[in-house]
């Protein structure tokens, strides 16, 4: 049977490059974003390039029942989702008395819940076969929780947490779970607050397209954990040798506006 690769938040950023990618190397793909129109034009884009089987999900996974409808909806399909890269993803940045409740929730609801849905939906089913492949989307900040971010580190400290723990217990079953964690990024992920933060001028944004190749990598042929660039590896090993009050205290400042 046909073997697909589904790639969550695939219409923009990290996604988007590594559908790309994927394609080029000649798996067919499931692209999910809540853009149809974006879904279709990168559809009609892969498959005429590179003549793999493209199809697509328009969904909106900051409601869980959607990761629900998008699993029953490629199951009725007779897709054999044979790899799961659940990349889609928001975060949110300011001050905790003033970033709305509700925004904070949907993140959760996506970050979290529809991540922890669609590895258990499609995890077993890889379990069954005794093959196969997922890679969740941390970040850098699964290692070091920001002050300004804080739902989104927490959400991030998740995934990692959730990934490795899964790894260690499925080891041996055929079916290998990793995590990608990158730190900032050139895509619309950013906000404009977030751009003028200390830490998005000392530590330049990297291209969507370099995450993403270490992204396919690891997915294709890697196990464990990968924190994308040295820089990146150095300050996610800080907190080994830092004090957790002084470190606190550097995260904050690099929250900061950049003043």
């Amino acid at each position: 049977m046909k073997e697909y690769i589904l790639i969550t938040g695939a219409s923009t950023g990290i996604g988007y490059e590594m559908a790309l990618q994927l394609a080029a190397k000649k798996h067919n793909l499931v692209i999910a974003a809540r853009s149809e129109q974006k879904l279709k034009d990168m559809q009609q884009q892969l498959s005429s390039k590179y003549r793999v089987d493209v199809e697509y999900v328009p969904v909106d996974l900051s409601q869980v029942s959607e990761a629900y409808d998008l699993y029953n909806h490629t199951r009725s399909r007779g897709f054999v989702v044979s790899g799961l890269i659940n990349n889609a993803g928001v975060g949110l940045y300011g001050k905790f008395e003033e970033v709305p409740l509700d925004e904070e929730l949907k993140m959760i609801e996506l970050n979290v819940a529809s991540l922890v849905a669609l590895t258990k939906l499609y995890g077993k089913d890889m379990v069954a076969r005794k093959k196969g492949r997922i890679m969740n989307t941390a970040s850098l900040l699964s290692f070091l929780p920001f002050p300004y971010y804080s739902t989104y580190s927490a959400t991030k400290a998740f995934v990692l947490a959730y990934t490795e723990t899964i790894a260690a217990e499925l080891d041996g079953s055929g079916v290998v779970v990793t995590a990608l964690c990158p730190g900032t990024v050139e895509t619309p992920f950013h906000s404009d607050a977030m751009r003028k933060t200390n830490a998005m001028s000392t530590n330049k944004p990297m291209p969507a397209s370099v995450v993403a190749r270490a992204g396919v990598e690891l997915f294709l042929h890697g196990k464990g954990k990968k924190v994308v660039g040295f820089m990146n590896w150095f300050i996610s090993n800080l907190p080994r040798v830092t004090p957790d009050s002084i470190m606190m205290k550097i995260k904050k400042n690099l929250a900061s506006i950049k003043k």
